[in-house]
């Protein structure tokens, strides 16, 4: 993958003299799915599909930057002045933000850049592309121009970028699970205060398969800014009446207690599934610590039913997905993941019955859709690095 990059950065810039590439992976959330700007627990794991930048320095202030992914649109170019974001930038407008994000915390870049990137995550497949292309942008700033973030820092930045530069109101977790990845380990995070431990995630005799409906509903940026709306107004109504500083606060019970407070029968459900989404994944990460992943794929089941009926960013193909999968003997869990209305399940299925899996969910998913979905078993991967 590095040797295509940098083939394709001096086809198009003359030479790869002095060029580095860097690379951040994607992510997949085991259980734990909305919590993050809710003040609760979240478990993903980085995976070893992700984003390849190839950057060099330039002698001006110009940034040049090519897809590989979008090759039609040619090389888009602008400035290190005046960056602000662009419907004519496209893509260009995660790894610019992470630039002005950077700046607004005083790493001023001296010169421009020449960028080559390609992504081999599925675009539109909820696995944290664009989390990706921010952690790989930062980190390949902060190797280039010697800017002194840590991960931690590279992640909190494209969190802050995404937000107030490209106007999507996610939490931490993609860009945290890019940075932080480590091979083999889930990343047990709590975003109230972002202490985090990693935790083993060994699956003796069984395999993490993703599921990809090929489906993005347009509707996941603007629904997943009215959820988190809908989240903040219903913990405003609970502070009235129980001292909490964010829903991952409350205990089922204390939920039951005090859900009178919340006025609006929509708005309950929301932070009804906040509160127990929190308490599911907590408790998975006890089963895991157990060996206990029966109890760790009810608690997925759990957590899908719960994303679909109290939060509601299913969708029609992902529900498919996710009961053709109960269906099947061998299947341990499979729950919707990522911000939802379309993009992949994940499922932990027994070696066994691997084959089983897609051959009768595709099957069946074709017959009630009428499209495709695509299978991959995959890996735990590190986080970003110069390659």
């Amino acid at each position: 993958m590095k040797e295509k990059v940098l083939q394709k950065f001096e086809e198009l810039f003359g030479s790869a003299d002095g060029v580095n590439v860097y690379f951040a992976p994607g992510r997949v959330n085991m259980i734990g799915e909305h919590t993050d700007y809710n003040g609760g627990h979240v478990f993903p794991c980085a995976l070893t599909i992700g984003t390849y930048m190839a950057a060099r320095k330039r002698d001006d202030r110009k940034l040049c930057f090519y897809s590989m992914n979008f090759e039609k649109s040619g090389i888009l170019e602008s400035s290190i002045d005046g960056i602000k974001p662009e419907e004519s930038a496209e893509w260009t407008n995660y790894p610019k933000g992470v630039m002005w994000a950077f700046a607004g915390r005083g790493f001023l870049m001296d010169c421009g850049l020449d960028i080559v990137i390609y992504g081999n995550i599925p675009a539109g497949s909820g696995l944290s592309s664009s989390a990706s292309l921010e952690v790989v942008t930062g980190y390949m700033l902060k190797d280039l121009y010697g800017f002194a973030v840590s991960n931690i820092d590279i992640a909190l930045i494209g969190q802050y970028s995404e937000n107030n530069f490209n106007g999507m109101n996610c939490g931490i977790m993609d860009q945290f699970a890019s940075a932080m990845g480590k091979k083999d380990n889930a990343i047990f995070l709590n975003t109230a205060d972002l202490s985090y431990e990693y935790a083993p995630l060994v699956l003796d005799g069984a395999k993490i398969l993703i599921t990809n409906s090929n489906v993005k509903h347009k509707l996941v940026d603007s629904k997943y800014n009215e959820r988190r709306s809908e989240c903040e107004t219903a913990l405003k109504e609970l502070q009235e009446v129980v001292g909490i500083n964010t829903l991952g606060d409350l205990t089922e019970e204390q939920f039951e207690t005090y859900q009178s407070a919340i006025q609006d029968e929509i708005r309950r459900r929301r932070a009804k599934h906040a509160v127990y989404e929190n308490q599911r994944t907590i408790r998975a990460v006890e089963a895991l610590k157990k060996k206990d992943i029966a109890l760790f794929g009810e608690l997925m089941n759990a957590s899908h039913v719960s994303l679909r009926d109290d939060y509601e960013v299913s969708c029609e193909e992902i529900d498919v997905l996710a009961e053709e999968a109960w269906k099947i003997d061998g299947v341990i869990g499979s729950r919707i993941t990522g911000g939802g209305f379309g993009g992949c399940t994940v499922s932990i299925v027994k070696d066994e019955a691997v084959d089983t899996f897609i051959a009768r969910v595709g099957t069946a998913y074709k017959k009630r859709t009428g499209i495709e979905a695509d299978f991959y078993v995959v890996d735990i991967g590190d986080g970003p690095s110069r390659l």
